[in-house]
């Protein structure tokens, strides 16, 4: 079991299954709704959790009761929340969801009234007790201050950084990263291929893995040798719910790594359990395949 602290964001999501997407100005019923605990940071530290590691939480909250519904569920996983700074003002931020049964396609409408996690706060925490630190691209001068902290303290401790969206100058935090990991929304906004993605990003981050994944077609590294590997996905037999895929995918990829898999071998598993995911609502117990299956 490692100890692993993310930092990120965690949300309320207010989720909506509807028959097909509404077109503009449309209306449609809700089949289902459900409210659930999100955030890509939370997320996979659930998913961690039920791979078998000690988890920790640095985000922001505030003291008002939909946050509630988030810390009770990071207590129930055991993902511990001593580093969140808590205020007393502001609001929980919100994702208001739709989901497509036709196609399983989510859309998401995003609300925040909340500072961003600050190098102040993440100076408090001991990373020494840490064996792997997972960072949100996001906040980016803030975030770069935190990596570059723990390049300085501890170098060996492994970082992995998700890029789920272009930032201005996200760029800068490469270098500090071993594990980057790419959705395929990045390469498109640049108007590359995922691999065209790694490569260039290399150019940065010569001492990094780095991982783009691609949906359905599954998903593409490029390990700091400079070797190209690939993973099919692994579609479920029937598509529930796509929403917290790319975070599971994430969660599969740091633990595959602490526990010594190959990179392919860690691409391949992440792959599958990301497939696993598709196949249920939510992240509560989650099929894990078995390593290097």
């Amino acid at each position: 079991m490692a100890r692993v602290l993310a930092v990120g964001i965690a949300t309320l999501d207010i989720i909506n299954e509807v028959e097909s997407y509404p077109s503009e100005d449309g209306e449609v019923r809700a089949l289902a709704q459900e409210i659930r605990r999100g955030g890509n940071a939370s997320n996979t530290l659930v998913v961690l959790s039920q791979l078998g590691h000690s988890c920790e939480w640095a985000g922001v909250s505030v003291k008002e009761p939909d946050a509630e519904t988030i810390f009770s569920e990071l207590r129930h996983y055991g993902i511990g929340t001593q580093y969140c700074k808590q205020l007393d003002q502001g609001k929980v931020p919100t994702s208001y969801v739709i989901i497509s049964r036709a196609n399983a396609s989510r859309t998401i409408v995003h609300y925040r009234d909340l500072p961003e996690y600050d190098f102040e706060a993440f100076c408090e925490i001991p990373l020494q007790d840490f064996d792997w630190l997972h960072f949100e691209g996001r906040n980016v001068p803030e975030t770069l201050s935190m990596m570059q902290q723990v390049r300085e303290q501890l170098p060996a401790l492994p970082v992995s950084l998700e890029v789920e969206k272009p930032r201005q100058n996200i760029e800068t935090l490469y270098p500090h990263a071993d594990l980057i990991l790419f959705s395929a929304a990045v390469a498109r906004h640049h108007g590359f291929t995922a691999q065209q993605l790694l490569t260039e990003t290399q150019k940065l981050a010569a001492n990094a893995d780095i991982v783009c994944t691609l949906g359905e077609k599954g998903a593409v590294a490029l390990s700091r040798h400079g070797e190209v590997i690939c993973s099919d996905a692994f579609p479920p037999p029937s598509l529930v719910d796509t929403l917290a895929a790319g975070d599971t995918f994430n969660a599969a990829m740091i633990d595959a790594l602490l526990g010594g898999a190959r990179l392919a071998d860690a691409l391949r598993f992440a792959c599958q359990l990301a497939g696993n995911k598709c196949a249920q609502a939510g992240l509560h117990g989650l099929d894990v395949p078995a390593r290097g299956s």
